[in-house]
């Protein structure tokens, strides 16, 4: 029986929604193909939100030392090149964070796995496992197929996969393991963790957004839309670009590099839906975009969509 490892990924004695989206894919996997499903979780001692875990895999790996507690891409590294060369997993999945994007090319060289990154799903074919992945922007879904190997390794990207509320619960066994090797010496040190804050809104618990982005034109426009928001008893958000003009703080930005959001009504206005942005909207209820670009990715989430100008 084969073995699909889950690295948890945890911030601040959270788990973060990448770790519950890869379990609840690792779960399909193994039901499918009867592989046993292992959580790894690195970080310090007696941390509570193992117990989460352990509701949701097989079998659960802890790792503790306070010296874990905060990331370290080197450390994280020896541990798990240990734990893969014990347990042989045939899959190790790592979420597509700025964590997982530090450390899976440091595991890939380590172990000699193959790794393919930012998938948003994942095939068995002939024993093997197949990814697909967007390219150009988002416009084409393309399928990669490994070679054969003893291992491979993956990284998945927030929001590929939505694990419903009533997520399936197992009663996992917990093993929890010293560190197997003495400290090394780090080429890089944890400062400190800076929290940029909420802000005035917290757009991930609105229950409608009116979203902008670079194709409202002008800073000026904003106004306008905020008062639609307003009307319409919502609250406003953006995409990337419009963060990187200055026009609104980063606490209102959508997508992976910013906040998940779950609204039951989404407006999407002059967001082309690059795949970052479209990550960040996979739990929305009904997407209505508007768009002068009909072939813009935007639409292929959306339940309704308008091409036109917005000002026209």
């Amino acid at each position: 029986m084969g073995e699909i490892f889950v690295v948890v990924e945890h911030r601040q004695g959270e788990v973060r929604d990448i770790s519950f989206e890869m379990l609840f894919k690792a779960s399909q996997l193994c039901r499918e193909f009867s592989h046993n499903l292992t959580a790894i979780v690195i970080g310090g001692k007696d941390e509570s939100y193992v117990d989460e875990i352990v509701k949701k895999a097989d079998r659960v790996i802890c790792v503790e030392d306070e010296k874990l507690k905060n990331f370290s891409a080197e450390l994280y590294m020896e541990i798990l090149n240990n734990l893969i060369g014990e347990y042989q997993p045939f899959l190790t999945l790592i979420g597509h964070t700025s964590w997982g994007m530090d450390l899976a090319p440091c595991v890939a060289i380590k172990t000699g796995y193959p790794l393919a990154t930012d998938c948003v799903d994942i095939l068995i074919d002939n024993s093997r496992p197949n990814v697909i992945r967007q390219i150009y922007s988002g416009k084409v879904f393309s399928r990669i197929s490994f070679k054969e190997s003893a291992g491979y390794l993956i990284t998945v990207r927030p929001g590929a996969f939505l694990p419903p509320e009533n997520m399936e619960e197992r009663q996992g066994e917990l093993v929890k393991r010293e560190l197997p090797f003495s400290l090394p010496g780090l080429n890089k040190q944890f400062v400190e963790f800076v929290d940029t804050g909420a802000g005035d809104v917290d757009i991930t618990q609105a229950d409608l957004l009116v979203s902008i982005g670079r194709g409202i034109g002008e800073e000026e426009n904003i106004e306008v839309m905020k008062e639609l928001a307003d009307a319409l008893s919502g609250v406003i958000s953006c995409s990337r670009p419009v963060v990187d003009k200055n026009w609104l703080p980063k606490f209102y930005q959508v997508g992976t590099s910013g906040k998940s959001v779950k609204p039951k009504v989404y407006l999407a206005f002059g967001i082309s839906g690059a795949f970052q942005h479209l990550a960040g909207i996979t739990g929305a209820g009904t997407v209505i975009a508007v768009n002068k670009d009909k072939k813009a990715p935007i639409f292929r989430e959306a339940d309704y969509g308008v091409v036109d100008d917005l000002f026209n």
